[in-house]
């Protein structure tokens, strides 16, 4: 059986939190919606997608009237009905970079901590291709449409309305590879143009920085606003992955992100740092 979206549990969990904030059973609930019960569990364990009808019922029943709320609620009911690029590539991807697609397609912001490698949102082809090859094992697929997933999955950087992204890389990974001049010389030179973009932030994290919350991992926190309380954060490590969608724990991660980029160089300083390995590289 396939596991069901991230997005997909957290609907489910916002239903029945605000059905048992009215202290209201599911059968109740079933019953004056028009909708057996089985099928409101399986909305509410996320064993099936929801229909925006049922959601619209339900939160009506609940007596929910924060607009913001219901739209986040239908927007997520919405995703997980519409078909996207990447089901071009379903028996290549796993459901994680399934998820983790959805999401990032779907959200407004994207901040990221990244201590061993360039994100992948900012990778070249030829870098992406030096990671996925030494990271295969457990990621599946062809080398060749894993760069290509990785390569589509960039476009929400320029697109109309584009994700706002804000990225601490550790100065290790901008160092890696100095060996390849080939590969790391473009992917440094991708990092400078990403820069100017208005919707793009790139910081350094130095060697010498003091402790701070990133030297935990590498994570990624997912914001859909204008609602913070549906952010999620993708914490990736090197034989699984976890989801975090609490939202009194992804504000902590949001604390730690906050306390990362005061630990980092300054965006300007951070691109000249950039700019001047890259200089060693030629």
């Amino acid at each position: 059986m396939a596991v069901s979206t991230v997005r997909r549990r957290r609907l489910g969990e916002e239903l029945r939190r605000l059905r048992e904030q009215k202290k209201i059973t599911a059968e109740a609930a079933a019953e004056a919606t028009g909708m057996s019960q089985p099928k409101l569990n399986r909305i509410e364990n996320a064993r099936t997608a929801a229909k925006i009808e049922d959601v619209h019922r339900l939160l009506d029943f609940y007596g929910c009237d924060d607009d913001e709320f219901r739209a986040g609620l239908i927007a997520i009911t919405k995703d997980g009905s519409k078909r996207g690029w990447w089901l071009s590539y379903r028996d290549v991807i796993n459901v994680t970079a399934k998820d983790l697609i959805t999401l990032e397609t779907d959200s407004s912001t994207f901040r990221t901590y990244e201590p061993a490698f360039i994100p992948g949102l900012f990778q070249t082809p030829e870098y992406a291709r030096i990671v996925i090859e030494r990271l295969r094992s457990r990621m599946g697929g062809t080398v060749d449409d894993l760069v290509q997933v990785r390569m589509a999955r960039q476009s929400i950087l320029t697109r109309p309305n584009p994700v706002e992204v804000w990225a601490v890389i550790h100065e290790a990974a901008l160092r890696a590879n100095a060996n390849r001049p080939d590969i790391m010389g473009p992917q440094l030179d991708r990092l400078l143009a990403l820069n100017r973009l208005g919707n793009v932030n790139i910081q350094v994290m130095p060697i010498g920085a003091a402790v701070h919350p990133g030297m935990g991992g590498a994570f990624a926190l997912i914001g859909f606003s204008p609602r913070r309380d549906l952010d999620v954060v993708f914490v990736e490590g090197l034989m699984s992955t976890l989801w975090v969608d609490d939202p009194t724990d992804v504000e902590r991660y949001r604390a730690r992100f906050t306390e990362i980029t005061a630990e980092a160089l300054t965006i300007d300083a951070s691109i000249d740092f950039i700019a001047a390995q890259r200089e060693t590289l030629k």
